[in-house]
């Protein structure tokens, strides 16, 4: 397996969990996906995955998979140990309903592509975009800290086992506090739950790395 990917993509990380969690190997290409001439807006990858994204996954038959959670079920469906997915259908739900409010509703918001849209726009400064990621992320995590808060509790987001909604959750915690400099601790089950992820070496040692020092919190949000 190849896998396409950038060390401070929070897509590719959960990718990167999923595969060192299944104790699988894969040969790791990156991608440079910063600055108007990076490398996933160039004919060479957009011929691998036409939308110019990362992470996206050529399988060992020779099939490109994108999107981390297609690229993630895969990976369970073919290695269904240990599973990434819990074992009634409720938290399974769940799970996938957490990863999608990060993916889908967070994290859409805020890649490389975002930021050079929102800087093409006359007015726009580095700050704004930086508040604009900031305002996405507070607005996104308070959602998804009131869900976890009004289940019950347990080690992980979706039971005493990681699944998929951790793999989606945890890189996006990090890049909030590393990369941002929000704080998590006004989200205490989030905090809590990225703790007992840190403790798992699949999860700290493939998470995504900032590409700056964070900048303190603008007020403008």
């Amino acid at each position: 397996m190849k896998l396409y990917e950038n060390e401070i993509s929070s897509a590719s990380s959960r990718v990167r969990i999923a595969l060192a969690l299944k104790g699988l190997s894969f040969e790791k290409i990156p991608v440079g996906i910063l600055g108007p001439d990076a490398e996933n807006r160039q004919s060479d990858y957009l011929s691998v995955n036409p939308q110019g994204l990362v992470p996206a996954l050529l399988t060992s038959h020779g099939t490109l998979i994108t999107q981390s959670l297609a690229i993630i079920e895969y990976l369970d469906e073919l290695h269904p140990h240990p599973a990434l997915l819990p074992d009634n259908a409720e938290d399974r739900a769940f799970s996938r309903s957490v990863a999608l409010m990060i993916a889908a509703e967070i994290h859409a918001l805020l890649p490389p592509r975002i930021r050079a849209r929102l800087l093409s726009i006359p007015g726009f400064t580095d700050d704004d975009v930086f508040a604009w990621n900031q305002h996405w992320i507070i607005e996104g995590m308070n959602a998804v800290e009131l869900l976890l808060s009004g289940r019950k509790q347990s080690r992980f987001t979706a039971g005493d086992r990681p699944s998929i909604a951790d793999l989606f959750l945890y890189p996006q915690a990090i890049n909030t506090e590393q990369r941002l400099g929000i704080d998590l601790g006004q989200w205490p089950r989030i905090a809590q739950i990225t703790t007992a992820l840190k403790d798992i070496p699949a999860f700290f040692e493939n998470a995504p790395t900032a590409p700056q020092p964070a900048r303190p919190l603008i007020e403008k949000v």
